[in-house]
């Protein structure tokens, strides 16, 4: 290597878009940021740079009509809550980031599903960098009865090491564990930067797309819960996926925040045990199952993720305020949606609730993000402050709106069945829709049409 390749050199990255300058600012200019800018070594001239020769494509441009069209090839790992957010399974050639909090369960995630994947005759590499091969199969003894014999386990975070390997063994998994150790010498700045994390990334990709191996990479995230590392790292890869869940809940949820090959919408869910994580097939009954009785502020909404219903429980409490100003805190749903739906009920409806704190929960970790869950949280703060109980073979939905109105939702049908199917009997829900749909038939759940939040908040009184 000659001399001027080993020089570096100091620049100021944003640790939000990767955005470099060769001093500090206050504002990055390419995020708008604030204070988010972090000084670095960067080499003059990365070694990296033939090795972007060596792993880029060699194929010449072609007609996209040319193009033969069809359904891309899967790995399926064997579980099926994993396999449902990514839209079927892995394809081949993809990268897979996995983002969460610390325990939450990621490696232990990653780990199963290259068993399983090795169980199915796939040659899979697992790349740990903050474990040693040792301590990654006393994990495995604990979560998988024996091991595939085509799993491979290496201890490593050079990343010239890691290609080399991924070349001998010629895998069709490789598995990241995590991109914030893995570094490129080439580069000057330590693990974690803003530089090595982008660049290691950069030539994984390219490495997975020239070869057609698939990757599953590992981050870690920062205190305010998004990806550690520049922005760009979730727009290289393919899909992104954020494990969720309170660290000392039971349940874990798997959500895809970016998927080039299916659905954002879907949701995994989990159980961690001491086997390891668990599907969790009817997650309707696991979060109901502990439902207090005849306890006023206890609502349950059937929500909607991607083409999967279930039911959830929110809980409202409303007390006088003991301070001068109220407190409106929620746990699983916006805190500005709550706000406005307490106005609604103030303007609307007449409760006075202006001197009264007000707190709302989801059970089981879960977060509302379907409008359809809106009248659930009204009737829930409602009930709360009447100290009215409602039926526990009651299920509400429907959106809200600013004048009181109850609008309808989405995909209908499947709510309904989910309900009536964990033996719910009664569902407050949007007039129109029974107008507007025909295949909605009366059957075993007695259906109550409302249009206004009053109606829904009159029936309950009743």
């Amino acid at each position: 290597m000659s001399r001027s390749a080993s020089k570096t050199k100091i620049v100021f990255a944003c640790q939000a878009c990767g955005y470099e300058s060769s001093r500090w600012l206050g504002k990055c200019p390419g995020c708008g940021g604030w204070n988010s800018f972090v000084e670095e070594a960067s080499a003059v001239k990365p070694v990296v740079s033939t090795q972007r020769g060596l792993l880029s494509g060699t194929g010449d441009p072609v007609l996209l009509k040319d193009l033969a069209s069809g359904q891309e090839e899967r790995y399926c790992s064997g579980i099926r809550e994993f396999d449902r957010v990514l839209g079927g399974g892995i394809v081949r050639g993809s990268v897979i980031l996995l983002g969460g909090d610390p325990g939450i369960g990621k490696s232990t995630l990653a780990l199963q599903a290259a068993c399983r994947l090795g169980e199915q005759g796939i040659r899979v590499l697992y790349v740990s960098g903050e474990e040693s091969a040792a301590q990654t199969k006393l994990r495995a003894d604990r979560i998988v009865r024996q091991p595939a014999a085509s799993l491979y386990i290496v201890n490593q975070i050079d990343l010239n090491i890691i290609l080399e390997q991924i070349n001998k063994l010629a895998p069709q998994m490789v598995i990241i564990d995590s991109i914030q150790v893995v570094y490129e010498p080439g580069l000057g700045s330590s693990p974690g930067s803003v530089s090595q994390v982008r660049e290691c990334a950069g030539l994984l990709t390219q490495m997975a797309k020239a070869r057609g191996i698939s990757c599953l990479i590992i981050g870690h995230v920062t205190k305010e819960g998004a990806i550690a590392g520049p922005r760009v790292l979730e727009h290289i890869v393919d899909t992104v996926l954020y494990f969720e869940g309170e660290r000392y809940s039971a349940y874990r949820l798997v959500r895809a925040i970016k998927n080039r090959f299916g659905s954002t919408n879907e949701l995994g869910v989990f159980e961690m045990t001491a086997q390891g994580l668990m599907e969790v097939l009817n997650p309707s009954q696991i979060f109901l199952s502990e439902r207090a009785v005849n306890a006023s502020g206890s609502l349950v909404a059937p929500i909607l993720e991607g083409t999967r219903p279930f039911l959830v429980e929110v809980q409202g409490l409303v007390c006088r305020s003991a301070f001068g100003m109220v407190r409106h805190r929620t746990q699983g749903f916006d805190s500005g949606r709550l706000a406005l739906l307490v106005a609604v009920l103030e303007k609307r409806i007449g409760l006075r609730l202006e001197d009264q704190d007000v707190f709302l929960n989801v059970v089981g970790g879960v977060r509302l993000e379907d409008p359809a869950a809106d009248l659930a949280v009204a009737l829930a703060v409602a009930s709360a402050f009447l100290d009215k109980p409602v039926g526990t073979d009651t299920v509400v939905l429907g959106e809200v709106g600013l004048a009181a109105e109850v609008r309808g939702v989405a995909h209908l049908l499947p709510r309904l069945n989910e309900a009536e199917k964990l033996g719910f009997r009664k569902c407050i829900l949007p007039a129109s829709e029974l107008k507007l749909r025909r295949d909605i038939k009366p059957g075993a759940m007695e259906l109550v049409p409302v249009t206004t939040v009053k109606e829904a908040l009159d029936h309950l009184r009743r």
